[in-house]
């Protein structure tokens, strides 16, 4: 086995113009300025054998179009091959659309062409500027315990992932920072529909800290959400600003600070590529005039909500699931005219990638992920750290079965079946049987 080469990347990937920020639908919400410019960041490893790109982009989502191509771009410049290049998106909600989502219908813009390239060449950009400027390095893993940033969305004491994998690369002449890649399991949307500014939301302010105070203002800092379809800052943020954002960003940031200097670091790491093509069950849909009564139902609930007074995370539960009500009628709408096969098309098979870092694996998983399922991982694999988001996605969210029959917004707009979370974890404690069989012994 070779030494470690590692090197890393970023592009600036933020609008030229204004956009229409993708996240709220019913809203107006045209870009006015950039608080913080979004960033392509990219990792590139070899062991002399088997090279590897983590690419994390300040997006609402990549497509699984978005990946095929940029992949098919990065392996001709550079021989790494498309499977051993892992692609995510953050998920702000205060960035351009870079997917079209048909649950939302009409209540959103289409994708803009312009942007989309720009997107697309930046990723491109970032892994070749990684690639291109590898040296020789070493590195090491530890894991943070995150509180005070979230909690589960629809019930605060509910399943949460609090750990959040760090991994640190350094040059091994200088011990100088090369990259610190971070995946952590919480919405980003501090920031809501009142705020018009472009912005990566906590996970940026979180990388503008830590590049500040321990890492270099140089150094790329690639941040990965875990799973966190259940998981928000809405029962802890005091109100929804960009200061709010930093103080919970910079929360984060003190928090991995904090791990860091724990870290032992080898240049002895083999690197190794599984990957699996799984097909996901679809969601059995209500008729039109059963989703109509839901539609109305919500909204009746939403208004008696407002009536009452009711706290605001309340509230706020029963818009999105007014928000949800209207997207399952949608859904329920195209189901019945035959036309969501196209959009299943789009999405599968779906792509379930490990990356094996030395003895840690990082997984790849389309979509909007509950956190049950990673932590269903974690339980069999303890170096295994989800990444959602990765390498296309899903037209919303994997549910549980418990959140199907309580029903709400996320089990709503979900357009796959909820045992699609168990095919996602078997397949892969399955594409990591040695490594299991390794713990268990």
């Amino acid at each position: 086995m070779k030494s470690l080469w590692a090197g890393a990347a970023i592009v600036d990937i933020s609008p030229l113009n204004a956009q229409y920020l993708f996240g709220y639908p019913h809203v107006e919400r045209y870009s006015t300025g950039i608080n913080d410019p979004l960033l392509s960041s990219a990792l590139y490893l070899t062991d002399g054998r088997t090279p590897v790109l983590f690419i994390a982009n300040d997006v609402i989502f990549v497509s699984k179009a978005t990946t095929n191509r940029v992949r098919q771009r990065i392996e001709g410049a550079t021989g790494i091959p498309g499977e051993n290049i892992l692609v995510s998106a953050t998920h702000t909600h205060s960035g351009p659309s870079t997917g079209d989502y048909v649950g939302f219908g009409e209540s959103v813009p289409k994708v803009e062409p312009e942007y989309l390239q720009r997107f697309e060449d930046g990723i491109v950009a970032a892994a070749l500027a990684a690639y291109r400027s590898a040296r020789p390095a070493e590195c090491g893993l530890t894991v943070a315990e995150v509180t005070g940033l979230g909690t589960n969305r629809r019930h605060p004491a509910g399943p949460a992932d609090p750990q959040a994998p760090v991994l640190m690369v350094r040059a091994a002449d200088t011990g100088r920072p090369i990259a610190c890649m971070i995946v952590y399991s919480m919405h980003p949307t501090v920031l809501r529909e009142t705020s018009t500014v472009v912005s990566g939301d906590f996970p940026a302010m979180a990388r503008r800290f830590l590049q500040q105070s321990v890492l270099g203002e140089d150094c790329p800092v690639i941040y990965h959400t875990g799973p966190a379809g259940n998981q928000s800052p809405r029962h802890v943020v005091r109100e929804h600003t960009v200061a709010e954002a930093s103080r919970l960003g910079e929360q984060l940031g003190r928090t991995i600070a904090d791990v860091i200097p724990r870290i032992s670091y080898s240049s002895s790491v083999s690197l190794q590529v599984r990957r699996a093509l799984v097909d996901l069950p679809r969601k059995v849909f209500p008729s039109v005039s059963q989703a109509e009564s839901m539609l109305k139902r919500a909204a009746e609930q939403l208004a008696w909500m407002r009536q009452r007074g009711a706290p605001r995370p309340q509230v706020r539960g029963a818009e999105v699931d007014w928000f949800g009500a209207e997207v399952i009628l949608r859904l329920a709408q195209m189901a019945a005219e035959g036309q969501l096969e196209t959009v299943y098309e789009s999405c599968l098979p779906a792509e379930i990638q490990a990356i094996q870092v030395g003895p840690w694996w990082f997984v790849g998983w389309p979509g909007e992920i509950f956190v049950e399922f990673a932590l269903a991982v974690k339980a069999r694999a303890r170096n295994a750290f989800v990444i959602s988001l990765a390498n296309g996605e899903l037209q919303g969210y994997i549910v549980t079965e418990e959140a199907a029959r309580e029903g709400g917004y996320e089990a709503s707009s979900a357009i796959f079946a909820p045992e699609s979370g168990m095919i996602l974890v078997e397949s892969t404690l399955h594409l990591l049987g040695d490594e299991l069989n390794e713990e268990r012994a």
